[in-house]
């Protein structure tokens, strides 16, 4: 099961597959309940042990918001021989908030900086061809040895930014088949993906868990580009191992017969 194809962000090759951090730090989209049995539950053993199993097989990226535990964590990785890059999504409600962002991710080896959508879907000018600030951010962001791009949930971001040429290496966008967290029909979430020549990471894959994965990995998987990753929340390595199995499937163009959850009431159903 080792090895995922790669694709490049700014000269970078990232797995197809990113590991995402919202079940680590208990943002679980459902309920404060789940918020907070999310933060109980994932201590930094947990976290490492998940992203050490998704390291082995071939997942070489992590994408988080500024989070020191993180640093921690990748650092003891590295320690062990598993290396992953680092993307992260500094807040911030203006240009300024987000460049002292930007020089925390630097500090803290980060690799590919991607303002979060608190920003760019507040500052997002689609009728100027304009995000507020943004070539200030881009220019520092590039002059602290990193990567620039951009998370948004709104696809008018990536619209309004390619038609500007801005200094966008890649772009994180939800996408699933239900439509959760993507504010126009998925047909128009898709193409605008399809359309823009820069990689895009599509996040919230299985919606937040509304969505099984033999529903959303394939979805997304043949709904976007060849040169766009997903990032996936995974809670357990068993989870790893079957999700990372079912991406491998789909890109291959085999059947996976995977196997289904059970209960009493299924039983009549068969094998």
């Amino acid at each position: 099961m080792r090895g995922l194809p790669t694709v490049q962000i700014g000269g970078l090759a990232i797995s197809k597959v990113i590991c995402g951090t919202n079940p680590f730090f208990g943002f679980s989209h459902f309920t404060r309940a789940r918020d907070l049995w999310m933060k109980q539950y994932f201590t930094d053993d947990r976290i490492k042990e998940i992203m050490g199993r998704a390291c082995e097989l071939g997942v070489n990226a992590v994408v988080s918001g500024i989070q020191d535990r993180l640093h921690a964590i990748l650092r003891d990785l590295r320690a062990e021989g598993l290396e992953m890059h680092w993307i992260c999504t500094p807040g911030g409600n203006n240009a300024e908030e987000v460049m002292q962002g930007a020089v925390w991710c630097r500090d803290h080896d980060v690799e590919i900086c991607m303002p979060h959508q608190m920003y760019t879907d507040n500052n997002l000018l689609p009728a100027q061809n304009d995000l507020l600030g943004y070539d200030r951010i881009a220019e520092k962001i590039r002059s602290l040895g990193m990567i620039p791009g951009l998370s948004t949930h709104r696809p008018e971001t990536i619209v309004t930014m390619d038609r500007a040429g801005k200094d966008v290496e890649a772009y994180i966008l939800p996408l699933n088949p239900i439509g959760f967290l993507c504010p126009f029909e998925v047909e128009w979430v898709q193409r605008i993906i399809c359309n823009s020549s820069k990689p895009v990471i599509t996040i919230k894959t299985m919606a937040a868990g509304r969505v099984t994965p033999e529903i959303g990995l394939p979805f997304a998987l043949r709904a976007v580009k060849p040169t766009d990753p997903l990032a996936l929340g995974f809670s357990s390595v068993q989870e790893v191992e079957e999700d990372l199995q079912l991406v491998r499937s789909v890109l291959s163009g085999r059947a996976e017969d995977m196997p289904l959850t059970t209960s009493r009431s299924k039983a009549v159903l068969g094998g």
